[in-house]
């Protein structure tokens, strides 16, 4: 992101709404450059929760502006996106790359802090 869209971040404002990319119309500014849970969102997800009894319980979930259709509950499970086997891969590629930091950074922080007092 950084990379390829220093102008939006140098001048840009970040969006009010959610997501700090948007802009006015709901439009992302960064879509060739966006992140991994924006590139899977809408999609059906399917993940293993682990509850307080060390029981493991699947767990499903859709955007609601993609939920036409089967209820994702009656999805078979070949036509939902698992969640965790493509995170950890993710994680290891970077760790490869160099970049042993795995934090979470909020979107918003990536903007020049003078545009930040502006929304």
């Amino acid at each position: 992101i950084r990379c390829h869209n220093s102008v939006l971040l140098n001048t840009g404002i970040p969006s009010g709404s959610g997501c700090a990319f948007l802009d006015e119309s709901g439009a992302c500014r960064i879509y060739p450059q966006r992140p991994y849970v924006c590139r899977t969102q809408g999609l059906p997800l399917r993940w293993l929760e682990e509850l307080d009894d060390d029981a493991l319980v699947e767990m499903r979930d859709i955007c609601p502006l993609n939920e036409e259709g089967d209820p994702v509950e009656l999805l078979p499970e070949d036509a939902c996106w698992i969640i965790g086997p493509v995170e950890e891969r993710l994680a290891a590629l970077q760790k490869g790359m160099g970049n042993g930091d795995l934090r979470r950074i909020a979107l918003r922080s990536l903007f020049v802090k003078k545009n930040m007092n502006t929304e």
